[in-house]
């Protein structure tokens, strides 16, 4: 059998000889590619703040390559007390939101969100994608929180850290049932995802959005097949992506399309393929978002970059650092969604030409908050005025 053997993790990732980011973990093997078949992930170096670092290593039995066979995804129960997740970042229009999973099977090689697992004890890397963990009591601790008397109603996010229609939600339902309560509170509910999964729950969405309470934007990164496979292997094709911002748009929710990540040298040259097939498909709103690479994100982005587009993988890393200021990520509130100087200039006039010409809507009315109520509960009593 294998044994994990246990060497001291080295702290942050380190530079190679080009300047640019290597693996997530100078030194850790990359692994077999049985084991990351269907994954973007091509290591699974601990977090930051694990104090060793697991490598395997063959026992002298020689079944390593036996058992580093393909990867399983694993679904573990999340306990959590609460389900409303706050925030106060001057740059997102949001400040609340619900994520029913944490990690993500979509396995996109860019997630910012990766490194959150770090919290878990797990792996930004194949541990992400692969060990996810449910909320199956979403809906009832959503409920509670909506019916405390000092609830203020503000629009609340979905699939702001990881998408709420990724491929476990088809067994699990737990977005759904979030929706449920919502719809049933009259509360408004912006979502953005990549799943086409999400026309499965036309039925409610439609229903909130005749009341002014639903906002879906849908994340086109590239309208290439094979670019989008490698990016994000378990996420919809691109095709049934722009189906779903149709069949929304049909049944009258209002839809808008997210160009995000935008990335310099891979795929920013289809912003405006990829607004105009959206624009086709129904898609009112637009939006784009320039990569972001915090912590771990930027190991494990150009390890990716490294192996799915090598020939491009040091023009895509100077034109990002150009973006930000000469680092691989720029924090600062007002700049890491759109980076500086000429490049992100350049991308912002692309955009704005782009939804000017196809006619998307610059504003629309925002998401309606006075018709939340709270119905009455099973056995409640009513009120006397």
């Amino acid at each position: 059998m294998d044994i994990a053997a246990h060497t001291p993790a080295t702290p942050g990732p380190q530079p190679c000889a080009t300047g640019f980011p290597g693996p997530a973990v100078e030194g850790t093997p990359a692994l077999h590619p049985d084991a990351r078949r269907g994954r973007a992930s091509f290591s699974n170096a601990s977090g930051r703040y694990e104090r060793h670092q697991r490598v395997p290593a063959d026992d002298g039995w020689n079944t390593i390559e036996e058992n580093q066979r393909q990867t399983r995804t694993q679904v573990f129960r999340d306990s959590s007390r609460s389900i409303i997740a706050r925030n106060t970042s001057p740059d997102i229009p949001f400040d609340r939101s619900i994520n029913p999973y944490r990690g993500c099977e979509h396995g996109c090689s860019y997630c910012f969100a990766r490194p959150t697992h770090s919290y878990l004890g797990l792996s930004p890397g194949l541990d992400f994608e692969s060990r996810l963990f449910a909320k199956p009591d979403a809906a009832a601790l959503l409920e509670t929180a909506l019916r405390n008397p000092r609830y203020e109603c503000k629009p609340m996010a979905m699939g702001t850290n990881t998408d709420p229609y990724q491929p476990i939600e088809k067994d699990y339902q737990i977005t759904r049932s979030v929706l449920e309560v919502l719809a049933k509170f009259k509360h408004p509910v912006s979502i953005v995802t990549k799943s086409a999964l999400i026309t499965r729950d036309v039925d409610i969405l439609s229903e909130l959005a005749a009341d002014n309470l639903v906002k879906v934007f849908v994340s086109v990164t590239s309208l290439d097949n094979r670019l989008s496979r490698k990016m994000e292997p378990r996420a919809s094709a691109p095709k049934r992506r722009l189906e779903a911002i149709r069949t929304l748009s049909v049944a009258g929710v209002p839809t808008g399309v997210m160009f995000a990540p935008t990335i310099p040298g891979l795929n920013d040259h289809e912003m405006e393929s990829v607004l105009t097939a959206a624009r086709e498909a129904g898609a009112a709103q637009a939006g784009y978002i320039l990569l972001r690479l915090p912590l771990e994100v930027k190991s494990l982005f150009y390890e990716w970059l490294s192996n799915a587009a090598p020939e491009r993988a040091s023009r895509v890393m100077t034109l990002i650092r150009s973006m930000r200021r000469g680092r691989d990520y720029d924090p600062n509130w007002s700049q890491r969604m759109i980076g500086t100087g000429p490049v992100a200039e350049t991308l912002s006039k692309r955009f704005r030409l782009s939804v000017k010409r196809l006619g998307f809507e610059n504003r629309t009315a925002p998401l309606d908050t006075s018709k939340f109520c709270a119905p009455l509960a099973r056995g409640g009593q009513m009120a006397l005025f």
